[in-house]
């Protein structure tokens, strides 16, 4: 059983799951379909071509699908694809993908908190256990991992890619690749280290940890040019996850990946 608000508008093209809240002067499109147990609230929008999984909440002024700020969109058919357990808070606008990108897709995974006023362009990734904190911008095609955290404020240029269980520092501008695990911030944006308390709080051991700054430390601070680094973490390191995560995530990016503060700067994450 739904419940629908008499003064919702909801196209009968669009495909309500179960226990799906609807308030009053919600809209929803058509070529909709929404999980089991979603709440949209007052106000917001859902434009054509959304799919959105089961227990999402969007809140008021909140705009989903709505066609991408790409000149090279020509009307076609493109979609965004909502996770499980997606909060979308008051007036973040996520827009549909371009066919011109190659994919068609605007992606944001499972257990992601999009926090007031963000903007998801077209064609973006965000992946699961992600928080992108009030008034980020992430511009076309950029591609966030599992659960990184932007700041507040933080703008990610077009392309850009943050690594899984990065964090970037209030408004910071993103014009480098940010690694895994890492920790970044100031102006412009730097590697300050590995994001030690994010990876406690999600299980990783003291070892493993370690492991993590060793390889990092290797790469930033012997001296090396990020080549010859990775050269040598594969060499000396034992294989694992987190090497294989860091060396493939460097040895893939295009833009390059962001500078190290110098040993002893410290940054503030406020």
């Amino acid at each position: 059983m739904n419940n629908i608000h008499p003064l919702a508008i909801v196209s009968p093209k669009a495909v309500l799951g179960d226990n799906v809240e609807v308030g009053p002067y919600a809209f929803i499109d058509d070529e909709v379909v929404i999980g089991d147990n979603c709440k949209i609230h007052p106000h917001a929008v859902i434009y054509k071509y959304v799919t959105m999984g089961s227990d999402c909440e969007v809140f008021p002024g909140a705009v989903v699908g709505a066609v991408p700020q790409d000149l090279k969109f020509d009307g076609e058919i493109t979609h965004v694809v909502i996770g499980n357990h997606v909060t979308i808070r008051e007036c973040a606008t996520i827009n549909r993908g371009t066919k011109a990108s190659g994919k068609g897709v605007t992606r944001v995974g499972d257990n992601t908190l999009v926090m007031s006023y963000v903007h998801i362009a077209h064609d973006c990734n965000i992946g699961k256990n992600c928080i992108l904190v009030s008034y980020v911008g992430v511009a076309g095609e950029t591609d966030i991992d599992d659960w990184a955290i932007l700041g507040g404020g933080v703008k990610a240029h077009q392309f850009s890619k943050i690594g899984c269980h990065a964090m970037v520092g209030g408004t910071c501008k993103v014009n480098k690749d940010v690694p895994p695990y890492a920790l970044c911030g100031r102006e412009p944006l730097s590697f300050a280290g590995v994001n030690i308390v994010g990876l406690r709080r999600r299980g990783f051991s003291s070892d493993v940890i370690r492991n993590i700054k060793d390889i990092y430390d290797t790469i930033y601070y012997q001296g090396l040019n990020i080549s010859d680094g990775c050269a040598k973490v594969e060499a000396g390191f034992p294989d694992s996850e987190e090497k294989e995560t860091i060396l493939n995530f460097i040895r893939a990016s295009k833009r390059g990946i962001v500078r190290a503060l110098e040993r002893g700067e410290k940054i503030s994450l406020e």
